[in-house]
This record gives structure tokens, C-alpha cells and sequence, in this order.
């Protein structure tokens, strides 16, 4: 049976902190730019007014989505959130996050002065990789995994106290990364061999989700057509803020254990790349097997 391509591919078909392959597949899904006539989420000037809790009124969010009516949105409040990875899934976090009113700063691996045009069209901060966490509440963690061992020393210096740190990571051996012996022969969930090298705790979230997803898909809390993003984690409190912060971009959460559970929404799983409710990304996560497949061994 062929192997499923990862929904989010497109996340590292430019490179973010170390090359990609010239024979990574070609992107699978949803195409990394917006679709022709679909919303965007622009904020065209970085110093517009914000009432706290309210975007900015020319920032368009699509009718249906989370942020359409203030009143249906959960505000989780506005918090400083670090993104280190500018590709799609990076850029259109970037997109939702400043939409939603939160301060934003985004690092590739090629100088900000590379990120001017996601700057400006969302009015998020161009930083360092080294500057990307400093003061921030949630720091977002979307590089290629092999890339993580290259991230600056110290990269999550001068977080806020008790910094949730959201990765998105998926260990693809044939098509990018390489065979990392520690995921395969030591048996490390790959969430868990991320944070040994970060050094702090993570939470898994978006690995799974298809980038353009993030723009199209929000729905109000309640909606029968709400997609659910499967969280998981072993601090508690971070785990919480994410799921909370997911809620507020426009998707229902399940607890999908700690982070060396987490092997059910890795690749290839039922849950990875699922577009379901609640009880569907439930249904799935129960249904995963721990054996990993062939096409996802090195």
C-alpha cells in the first residue's frame, strides 16, 4: 500500500535552517499560497490600532472562521508568541496569530531581511532565530526536523516564564531528514528527541494539519463542520495555553496523551492528515499503532 505524503510537506519545500533536498517530493494538498478568491489575513501597517481583543477592522477574517464575530471567538488574551520557521505552516500561523491580534516575531534561518514581505503583510516583527522567544508566551518550533540540531544555542533564552513551546515537527528519513538512530532504534518519539535538543518541554500540535488548512478551516466553537487538531504533551499548564490559543484560531482540541504517546499522530497514522470533529481525531488516535511504517524508516 503507497504511503501517505505528509499533509504538511509544503511547511519545508524552502528551506528553514538547513537545506532541502533537491528530490524532496513535490508538495502534496492544498497549494502554499491562497487559493484565487479566498480571504486574506493582511494587516497592511505595523503600528495599526488594536483594542485589546478586537483585530484590527481591516484585517479580514472569512465569515465562519473563529475570529469573524468577536462574540463566538474565545480570546485567550493577547500574548507576545515567538515563530521560528517561515514556511507554510510558520507563514500562515504568522497570518492567523497577527490576525487575532497578538504580537508576533518570525525568524528563518536567513535574516530577517528576508522576511520583509511576510512582514508587511501581516505586521509581524522580521527578528534573529537567537531573538525569535525573547518575552514570548508560546514559541512555535516549525523548522525541518534535521534541522533542529543547527538551531542557535540557547534559542529559548529570555522566554517568558513558562513558555509553551509548540512543535510541529514530522521525521520524514527517505523523502528529507536522514535515519536518526535515536527515533528508530532507541525508540524516542520524534517530539521527544526535538525537546532533548531544545532542552525544554514541548507540546506536538499542527503536525498533522495541512497548511492552507490554517486559513480556510477555522470555525466558530460549536460548529458542526469545526475541525479537531489532536495536542500532545506532558506539561500540563503549556498544553492548556496551547489548546486554548488553537481554540481561539478556530479548532477543537483532544488530549492526546503525553509526548511519549505521541507516536498517534505521527505519520502515517489514522489521525495524521484526518480533517474530522472531536470524535473522529478520537476514534483515530485509539486506532494508531506504534510500529512504524517502512515508508517512514530510514
Amino acid at each position: 500500500m503507497a504511503a501517505r505524503h505528509p499533509p504538511a510537506d509544503t511547511e519545508h519545500a524552502s528551506p528553514d535552517f538547513g537545506p532541502t533536498p533537491n528530490n524532496n517530493p513535490p508538495p502534496v494538498g492544498p497549494p502554499s499560497g491562497p487559493r484565487p478568491g479566498a480571504p486574506r489575513f493582511v494587516r497592511t501597517r505595523r503600528n495599526s490600532p488594536r483594542r485589546p481583543g478586537v483585530a484590527a477592522d481591516h484585517r479580514r477574517v472569512p465569515p465562519g472562521s473563529a475570529g469573524h464575530d468577536p462574540r463566538k471567538a474565545r480570546r485567550v488574551g493577547i500574548m507576545k508568541i515567538g515563530i521560528i520557521g517561515a514556511g507554510n505552516i510558520g507563514g500562515n500561523l504568522t497570518r492567523r496569530l497577527t490576525a487575532l491580534g497578538h504580537d508576533v516575531s518570525v525568524a528563518n534561518s536567513r535574516g530577517p531581511h528576508t522576511l520583509t514581505a511576510l512582514a508587511e503583510e501581516t505586521g509581524a516583527t522580521p527578528v534573529r532565530a537567537e531573538e525569535a522567544a525573547r518575552g514570548a508566551e508560546v514559541v512555535v518550533v516549525t523548522v525541518p526536523l534535521k534541522a533542529v540540531p543547527d538551531l542557535p544555542s540557547g534559542i529559548l533564552d529570555g522566554a517568558a516564564d513558562g513558555v509553551a513551546v509548540i512543535d510541529t515537527n514530522n521525521y520524514y528519513p527517505q523523502q528529507r531528514d536522514g535515519r536518526i538512530a535515536a527515533i528508530e532504534d532507541e525508540g524516542r518519539t520524534e517530539s521527544r528527541w526535538v525537546e532533548e535538543h531544545l532542552g525544554h518541554p514541548v507540546i506536538k500540535a499542527f503536525n498533522g494539519t495541512y497548511a492552507q488548512d490554517i486559513l480556510d478551516r477555522p470555525r466558530p466553537a460549536g460548529d458542526p463542520d469545526r475541525m479537531a487538531l489532536p495536542v500532545a504533551g506532558d506539561d500540563e499548564a503549556a498544553k492548556a495555553k496551547v489548546r486554548a490559543l488553537i481554540d481561539e484560531l478556530g479548532f477543537d482540541t483532544v488530549d492526546a496523551g503525553g509526548i511519549d504517546e505521541s507516536w498517534r499522530q505521527q505519520p502515517d497514522t489514522p489521525v495524521y492528515g484526518l480533517r474530522a470533529g472531536v470524535e473522529g481525531v478520537t476514534k483515530a488516535l485509539a486506532e494508531a499503532s506504534p510500529e512504524r511504517p517502512a515508508a517512514f524508516r530510514g
